[in-house]
């Protein structure tokens, strides 16, 4: 029989030979094959799991490096590189070079792009030049699989995932405003959704998704601002289980503040595509004094649950009303089924800057859990849960640490967390073996101290001096590495560690979870009883998300290792002002004894495997 090989066909058959699946599921299929890393979380619901277990609890202890790549850059490497069959996408910090590695022979360099940008958006960007990742999209039809890269400079482009090529770019922001692009991509479906960053330069924060096929826009998702621009239907977006009402965002502002209101989303994405929802946070309002802007500000430092297609926001839930602490919402929503009080529910679990670990439903934003993941949290006594109360859904706030309560020019002082927050970026990991969540945390407190400041675009709207220390009256460090249980709000355990966790864990069926620290140690410890089974210390402090993947048989894992980010940025930049920074440069001052800078990828592995038994 005669079969006629369409342009489609043969893209199909190209994809599959490079270990993916060219079909209407697309990524939601490629992401079941563990061999792979397709997408900078792991997968859609944020796990960052895999089923490989040739590495495991039994045998990680004898991990060696099997090969490392220099990225030509130093400055901070957040974020992780991709896998897709014999390919490895690995990005760096500015000037956000793409290196396509050539796994089936030994790593070598299939292409490079290096895009050029103007190295003046490099003092618009808050802490450090970062960059999260890129996202990868299968071929359909006559378009090519891509690699898509948000660069610095705004800059979304689209790359031929084979040769580098420019399949499309379009310009997602303005960084003479201070806008500045920092954040993996995600794409799901027929569409690519990014983010801004900018909330320290009074950035009007939004998520924007892009058509896959062309890059035209597809909608746009304002954070603060009428109900139109934010894509809110004050009948049918609810909150807490009511509807938002009209204006609701417009009501929490003073006059016309919501314009430079901040809200930026420069954090990590999660889909559910049964419910064919996207899910992300918002950051902190514009300045971080929060006498400059009454009211709760809404709708920064909110979880936003939004139909993928239209962008529609289904529901929201604002986790610190009227911040004054600069605890953005921007960290990782982790989809997972969880029981709580005996009830099944198909939830969210999101560990906010704010101290408090939330687990809600994610189809109805019920709120179910909220609780405190490091006991040294003390800016609010507790978020109440009860249904009836005025005060439902909302925070306790506690005057003594209270910035706005203490008033302008005045030190706020012993406030925990600092304003990197109990964990900021750094993505945590779920298990879906031992139903817990393994969260790289911040035990650090600050001194907070707002004043006035005027609004000038481009120019820096913080209005706050902080200083950063270690939690008082505890372990001396500034970090741990817990097991959490979402349904009762519970740590498991806690590791603790001399520096902040800055890196992304990494749980897998082996029954180990791997994480890495500021000095650039990796480590992997028992998934269960939190037991440390090995550590390798790399060329440099690690603030990049450890993944897995299997090349010939054999389970590798690879970390990116350079220090900078929030934490790092006195090293990557050569500050020495103790309130540089944004306060982090004094606290982390020991950290120079301990690494300097570089740009590395690391892959181990362990030469003789073998299933977990």
């Amino acid at each position: 029989m005669l079969k006629t090989i369409t342009k489609a066909a043969l893209a199909s058959s190209l994809l599959i030979a490079l270990g993916g699946a060219a079909s209407a599921e697309g990524l939601v299929e490629m992401e079941k094959n563990p061999s792979n890393w397709v997408m900078p979380t792991g997968n859609y619901a944020n796990h960052r799991y895999s089923e490989l277990d040739k590495i495991n609890k039994d045998n990680v202890g004898k991990l060696v490096p099997a090969w490392s790549f220099s990225t030509g850059v130093l400055r901070g490497h957040e974020g992780n590189p991709l896998v897709i069959g014999d390919t490895m996408y690995v990005h760096t910090p500015f000037p956000n070079i793409v290196y396509a590695l050539d796994l089936a022979n030994d790593a070598t360099i299939k292409w490079k792009y290096e895009p050029k940008q103007d190295p003046n958006v490099i003092p618009v960007m808050c802490c450090d030049t970062v960059n999260r990742g890129v996202a990868y999209a299968p071929a359909e039809g006559d378009r090519p699989a891509m690699v898509i890269l948000d660069q610095a400079d705004t800059t979304l482009v689209a790359l031929n995932a084979e040769t580098g090529e420019v399949v499309w770019s379009v310009k997602n922001g303005d960084a003479s405003k201070g806008e500045t692009g920092t954040m993996a991509p995600m794409v799901a479906k027929d569409k690519v959704l990014v983010g801004i960053s900018g909330g320290e330069f009074g950035v009007r924060g939004r998520m924007t998704a892009y058509n896959l096929a062309d890059g035209k826009e597809a909608w746009k998702a304002y954070s603060t601002g009428p109900d139109e621009e934010m894509l809110v239907s004050p009948e049918n977006t609810m909150v807490l289980g009511k509807p938002v009402g009209a204006d609701s965002s417009l009501k929490s502002w003073e006059g016309d503040q919501w314009q430079i209101g901040g809200g930026t989303t420069w954090g990590w994405v999660s889909y559910d595509p049964d419910l064919n929802m996207v899910y992300y946070g918002t950051g902190n309002p514009s300045t971080w004094n929060p006498a400059q802007r009454p009211g709760d500000n809404k709708w920064s430092m909110t979880i936003n649950a939004r139909d993928l297609d239209t962008g529609e926001a289904k529901w929201l839930y604002q986790m610190t009303p009227h911040d004054e602490w600069d605890y953005d919402g921007v960290n990782e929503m982790i989809l997972a089924d969880v029981t709580v009080d005996g009830q099944d529910h198909k939830a969210l679990v999101h560990f906010d800057r704010n101290g408090f670990a939330y687990t809600m439903d994610r189809e109805s934003g019920e709120l179910l859990v909220a609780k405190k993941y490091d006991p040294a949290v003390n800016w609010a006594t507790e978020v109440v849960m009860d249904k009836s109360s005025d005060q439902y859904g909302r925070p306790q706030v506690v005057d003594q640490y209270s910035t706005e309560h203490n008033g302008e020019d005045v030190n706020t002082t012993g406030v925990c967390p600092a304003a990197l927050g109990t964990k900021d970026q750094q993505p945590a990991a779920y298990s879906p073996e031992t139903k817990l969540f393994y969260v790289p945390t911040n035990h650090v407190c600050m001194d907070y101290e707002p004043f006035r400041v005027a609004y000038t675009a481009g120019q820096p709207y913080v209005g706050a001096t902080l200083s950063m220390y270690p939690a008082p009256n505890s372990h001396g460090g500034m970090g741990n590495f817990i097991a959490w249980d979402a349904g009762k709000g519970e740590i498991v355990w806690s590791l603790p560690e001399q520096f902040s966790v800055w890196s992304g864990a990494l749980a897998t069926k082996g029954g180990i979870v791997f994480y890495g620290t500021l000095e650039g140690y990796l480590k992997a410890v028992d998934a269960k009883t939190g037991e440390e089974l090995y550590k390798y210390k790399t060329p440099s402090g690690i603030i990049g998300n450890v993944m897995t993947y299997e090349q010939d048989g054999k389970q590798m894992v690879g970390i990116l290792s350079g220090i900078g980010g929030w934490a790092g940025i006195g090293l990557a930049a050569g500050l020495t002002d103790p309130n540089a920074g944004l306060g982090a440069v004094g606290g982390y001052a020991s950290l120079s004894k301990y690494t300097a800078l570089g740009g590395q990828l690391t892959v181990f592995t362990v030469p003789d495997q073998t299933a977990a038994k």
